[in-house]
């Protein structure tokens, strides 16, 4: 298995979650930084592998440790995914339809914004969580096959899940 860019051997990977909430037609409510970092700190408390904390960051809300000797940065990017579409199920009648998710990775591989031990460090992982009512509008609107276009494709990962 692949451990990222540029490294030989990693056995533990930090990935920060932001959350970006593009739904306009109220079908869930939006989640403030301590539910949204509740959701994935319940979901994975059953995982020993995993770690899950709220952080300290104006951009960043959750941070997840992982071994990736047993797990890839793309394989928790779907557990993410099932946890808050589990999450956001749980608060609709079975009948009617949850917001399209997507989980957008990248690793950092330019220099820190900032010294704070809570900003993404190179190497590490920033993802974002995105709620929408549509994925391929959202990822038209971000660019997001030019925005990873000059990336190597270790150092992205892109989950779906779109509800039918």
């Amino acid at each position: 298995m692949k451990k990222g860019v540029g490294f030989v051997s990693l056995a533990q990977q930090r990935m920060l979650l932001s959350h970006n909430f593009n739904v306009s037609d109220n079908s869930v409510p939006e989640l403030n930084r301590e539910q949204f970092a509740t959701v994935f700190m319940k979901g994975f408390s059953t995982y020993e592998n995993i770690k899950c904390r709220l952080v300290d960051n104006p951009h960043w809300i959750v941070e997840i440790l992982f071994t990736s000797d047993q797990l890839s940065p793309q394989q928790v990017g779907k557990h993410c995914a099932q946890i808050l579409a589990q999450k956001r199920r749980s608060q609709q009648p079975a009948e009617q339809p949850i917001p399209d998710i997507l989980v957008l990775g990248g690793m950092k591989t330019t220099p820190p914004t900032s010294t704070s031990p809570e900003s993404l460090q190179p190497g590490e992982w920033g993802v974002d969580v995105v709620e929408t009512a549509s994925v391929e509008e959202f990822l038209r609107a971000i660019a997001w096959e030019a925005t990873i276009a000059q990336r190597p494709a270790d150092g992205v990962f892109k989950v779906e899940l779109k509800q039918v």
